[in-house]
């Protein structure tokens, strides 16, 4: 998409998607409820909303316009990098109503400068870039306000319909991928952000993958084969994690009365075994593979699996093809609050018959987070180079809490290896010989 009107439209549609669902998450609870921390894990809700609103005004009104600051004295305290999240509550906040205004005021000037730019020539706005991160920054907050929704405690606040059924009859249990180039990255995905950039080649031996992720019926074979007994099948790091917090299943699962339960937004029910298992570290994730004799996949396996076609030996923006994501192809956008079972999707599948390698569950891999060859930070360095390094494990693919503008097949996510409260799953692998 090169046309600068087409482009203003989509950037239009992707801001306003991303603040409606703002809205769903920020008004589904009382203002109690928005300053409240629910886990020294995560910011409370209204540092969320007030940071969203910061952060456009800083790129959209300030970098892009040249404005003058509307409330400069806030920056400080809506700096991610400046207060851990634990100690976000004790700023001196703007109070719900006050940052819905602000947030609000900020928007609509956006839109105004959304208007009246001109979408080619400078590399912040070039095919709407600034905007388009904005839209995709926005809805990353809104998956971390969805993950804190899941931590809180107390009744329903949120409601989706289910997802459609699966099944994983005919289906092979795994794939080959043959050996081989691909070309890994893009240069041309107009809003990718910078870690997925540039395009490069690279040589990825045979492998075999997964068709489906991991399910809770798997995972509860590893449990209960003693997997959280057994020092062998773990990291030390990982293990050392196990026995510190005395881990015995996924976050959010417990064992009463003869069988597994978990919470999901305030609902307690039966653990569904045919849905891709959730809330998993990737300690949890390394550890179940080596019990089952095989290994996570590394990023570039993924990648390769998820968007190379054999036939013409290219690289597609997504498993199914270059069309962006409808409900037809992946469970994305927080439609649904939960992973479809695995087999959904038929019309998402991959050249090779992979299912689900977007949406549903984030998926752990093996690989580092690292810069590509030629890697350049734009437009910051604090959104990907400094957490460069073996500190962080990537995941890819997305799940259901993601929302299409901010999930790709090059789209690269990255953590520590001991976060459970993410939407993470995984899918396992092993060498072709």
């Amino acid at each position: 998409m090169t046309d600068p009107e087409l482009l203003r439209a989509r950037a239009l549609t992707a801001l306003t998607a991303a603040r409606a669902r703002t809205g769903v998450l920020t008004s589904s609870v009382d203002d109690r409820e928005l300053t409240a921390q629910h886990s020294p894990l995560m910011s409370p809700l209204v540092w969320d909303l007030a940071h969203i609103g910061n952060q456009e005004e800083q790129w959209l009104l300030r970098a892009v316009a040249g404005q003058d600051a509307i409330r400069p004295e806030i920056d400080s305290l809506y700096d991610a990098f400046e207060h851990p999240r634990a100690a976000r509550p004790a700023l001196p906040l703007l109070a719900p109503a006050e940052a819905r205004r602000y947030a609000a005021d900020v928007r609509g000037r956006a839109i105004d400068v959304l208007e009246r730019t001109p979408l080619r020539g400078e590399p912040l706005t070039d095919a709407a870039f600034a905007f388009g991160m904005i839209a995709q920054h926005e809805q990353q907050h809104d998956e971390t306000m969805l993950i804190t929704h899941q931590l809180r405690r107390g009744p329903a606040a949120l409601t989706a319909p289910e997802p459609p059924s699966g099944t994983t009859e005919g289906l092979p249990t795994e794939v080959l991928v043959p050996g081989g180039p691909f070309t890994m990255g893009t240069s041309t995905e107009p809003w990718a952000l910078d870690n997925e950039r540039p395009a490069h080649h690279r040589i990825v031996p045979a492998f075999h993958l997964d068709t489906t992720p991991v399910t809770c019926g798997a995972y509860l074979r590893f449990i209960e084969d003693g997997g959280y007994r057994e020092e062998r099948w773990w990291e030390p790091a990982g293990w050392a994690m196990v026995r510190e917090h005395e881990l015995s299943a996924p976050l959010f699962w417990r064992h009463e009365g003869g069988e597994w339960l978990r919470r999901r937004f305030g609902v307690t029910e039966p653990v569904p075994v045919d849905e891709p298992v959730l809330h998993v570290s990737w300690y949890e994730a390394d550890a179940y593979a080596r019990w089952a004799g095989r290994r996570l996949p590394t990023e570039e396996e993924w990648e390769k699996a998820a968007r190379h076609d054999p036939v013409s030996g290219r690289s597609l923006r997504y498993p199914w093809g270059d069309g962006d994501p409808t409900p037809a192809h992946a469970n994305l956008g927080q439609r649904h609050l939960r992973p479809a079972p695995v087999g959904a999707y038929p019309e998402g599948q991959s050249p090779l018959g992979i299912r689900q390698l977007i949406g549903d569950v984030w998926e752990w891999t093996s690989s580092d987070f690292l810069p590509y060859p030629g890697f350049v930070a734009f437009p910051y360095r604090e959104y990907s180079e400094v957490f460069f390094g073996p500190g962080h494990k990537v995941l890819r693919g997305g799940a259901f809490s993601v929302d299409e503008v901010a999930c790709r097949g090059t789209f690269r996510n990255w953590d520590l290896p001991v976060r459970r409260q993410i939407f993470a799953g995984f899918r396992t692998a092993r060498d072709a010989d």
